[in-house]
């Protein structure tokens, strides 16, 4: 269960990672304005970055409550740590893919992470129904 919780806390920081290399690719940052900094950004990467950085937040929640309902719920450990781990490998590859503009192996990644927390969800689901 260890390995689960270690994908929570690094799922966690995903969304920093993604915005920091976006960041880097323009000079001029702002720190008194970074949103509106972000905003004016044409650099791709940047923009790319951002939406990274936020569809990593999107994805956090939703994931970390899937690891502690099915580590509640009694779901076999060795099922949760496959599914974080898988989960962790495709939201890695998703902010890769986005950053590198490849939206067909980035929707690819983001499909496979829903689908792990779709399935940590619904197995706890189901051994408590």
């Amino acid at each position: 269960m260890a390995i689960a919780y270690w994908c929570i806390v690094l799922t966690a920081f995903l969304p920093y990672v993604w915005v920091a290399i976006g960041k880097s690719a323009a000079k001029g940052y702002d720190n008194r304005n970074p949103r509106g900094w972000v905003a004016e950004q044409t650099h791709p990467r940047v923009q790319r970055g951002n939406a990274a950085h936020l569809n990593a937040f999107e994805a956090f929640a939703p994931f970390a409550a899937g690891v502690l309902m099915a580590q509640a719920a009694g779901v076999d450990p060795f099922r949760i740590t496959i599914l974080a781990l898988v989960f962790l490998i495709a939201r890695i590859l998703h902010g890769v893919f986005y950053l590198a503009d490849k939206h067909m192996l980035r929707s690819l990644c983001w499909l496979i992470g829903i689908i792990c927390v779709t399935l940590l969800m619904m197995q706890a689901a189901m051994r408590v129904g």
